[in-house]
């Protein structure tokens, strides 16, 4: 038998040895017209010191292979050797198995059963970039930049971010308990019932004369919605629509291209976003092109640590063109590009290739974009006892005309929100439509 192991051993060493060797001839072969002996030298001394590490990886497999406690297969070591590899670059690198690159492909096609959030990898554990609208999590009060610390029976430390998405998902109507921990908060626990998760890219409705619009996710239908949103928008209120509102909040992103075309629906002109590679060669710039679809009209968009990824390239190309106002807090960060690189018999992996920049040339990776006009979020609420003004004062003289009461036909007095930041987007268009009018 041990015999038999070093003979395996020797097969496994030489064949890696073999295949780095043909794969330095071939190099050498293609490049040996153009490369001075300089940089041969240091070429061949990078390609000893890789067969080193090969080696070093194949002496390691064998004896994990040979002395771990328990008998492990030579696909799950070397399938857990790729995972490792790929998550430790990133947090949105990794490995995708036949099984699970499969099931990716099922979910991209329509609804799916779930919790209904966007999640990525923190500290080893499972931080909630932000819940989808009107879905199981988003009822049960999950918000954004909660980390969850366990799923079910298992502890999410240790585990890799498709793990923990498989063990959220699951058959619809069953229940599962997740234990959150939330900034100031003690750890807690919810049961979350799965659904089928249905997603609605774009919702619309009027407050007075301006519109809001929220963006749920970037999908094939998000800008055939938008415009047909400003479109019955416009029939509403014709001229007296003073602005739109754009909320982007826990948006968690989608399509890249989508992303450009919202963005261009508001621009007539000027680049959108670019994404850069590792090489000067992959580098790729999209641009707007010319109509607006609100003819110049004021735009405020609204953005949290929820807004991610496609949000924050509609959030920064608007911003960048002062083309609207951003309001509300800083962004979630997510700059990056990934691949999907299909494995042949082996399923696939998700590599991050590129990184986006706004208009300005600014990386939006781990910094997010940074809002015009910083509104943190908060209720609004009635103060009961409040200021006392004239009018409360026993036996104050009415102020009305020919008997009738005083009360504004201003609409705007009847607008009750409670979404803080709505409220405050809503008093800038209304405010600027009434500047407007008072310097025409």
């Amino acid at each position: 038998m041990l015999h038999q192991s070093v003979w395996i051993r020797k097969i496994l060493v030489l064949s890696i040895r073999a295949f780095a060797v043909f794969g330095l001839a071939v190099f050498g072969f293609a490049l040996a017209t153009i490369l001075i002996p300089t940089a041969s030298i240091s070429q061949s001394s990078s390609n000893e010191e890789t067969y080193r590490q090969l080696t070093l990886f194949g002496d390691v497999f064998q004896r994990v292979r040979e002395d771990y406690v328990e008998e492990m297969s030579e696909e799950d070591l070397i399938s857990n050797a790729i995972k490792g590899m790929l998550t430790s670059l990133d947090p949105h690198s990794n490995y995708l198995p036949s099984e699970a690159f499969d099931k990716m492909k099922v979910r991209t096609k329509g609804e799916f059963g779930g919790l209904g959030i966007e999640i990525t990898m923190e500290d080893g554990l499972v931080k909630v970039v932000s819940p989808i609208d009107e879905t199981p999590a988003d009822i049960a009060g999950i918000e954004a930049g909660d980390l969850i610390i366990q799923i079910g029976e298992e502890e999410v430390l240790g585990l890799t971010l498709a793990e923990a998405v498989e063990l959220m998902r699951g058959p619809v109507g069953t229940d599962l308990d997740i234990t959150i921990l939330r900034e100031g908060n003690e750890p807690f626990t919810v049961t979350i019932t799965r659904d089928t998760i249905k997603m609605r890219a774009v919702r619309f409705e009027s407050y007075d004369n301006v519109g809001y619009i929220r963006l749920t996710t970037f999908s094939e239908q998000t800008t055939p919605g938008l415009i047909k949103a400003i479109d019955d928008l416009k029939d509403e209120h014709g001229d007296k629509l003073s602005g739109i509102i754009l909320d982007l909040r826990n948006n968690p992103g989608g399509l890249l291209s989508e992303a450009i075309s919202v963005a261009d629906t508001f621009l007539d002109k000027g680049e959108i976003v670019s994404t850069r590679g590792r090489h000067e060669d992959e580098t790729s710039r999209y641009y707007a092109t010319s109509g607006d679809e609100v003819d110049g009209m004021p735009i405020v968009v609204l953005i949290n640590s929820g807004s991610a990824s496609a949000s924050e390239i509609v959030a920064g190309a608007l911003k960048d063109h002062h083309r609207a106002l951003v309001m509300g807090t800083r962004s979630f960060g997510k700059g990056s590009v990934q691949s999907i690189i299909p494995l042949p018999g082996h399923g696939a992996m998700r590599l991050t290739t590129a990184r986006y920049f706004t208009p300005s040339g600014v990386s939006i990776q781990a910094t997010g974009i940074e809002p015009d006009i910083m509104v943190e979020l908060a209720v609004v609420e009635d103060i009961e006892n409040g200021a006392v003004r004239e009018e409360d004062l026993r036996g104050a003289l009415d102020n009305a005309e020919d008997g009738e009461d005083s009360d504004s036909d201003d609409d705007s007095a009847s607008i009750n929100i409670e979404d803080y930041q709505l409220a405050r987007a809503i008093d800038l268009l209304q405010g600027l439509s009434v500047f407007n009018r008072i310097v025409e």
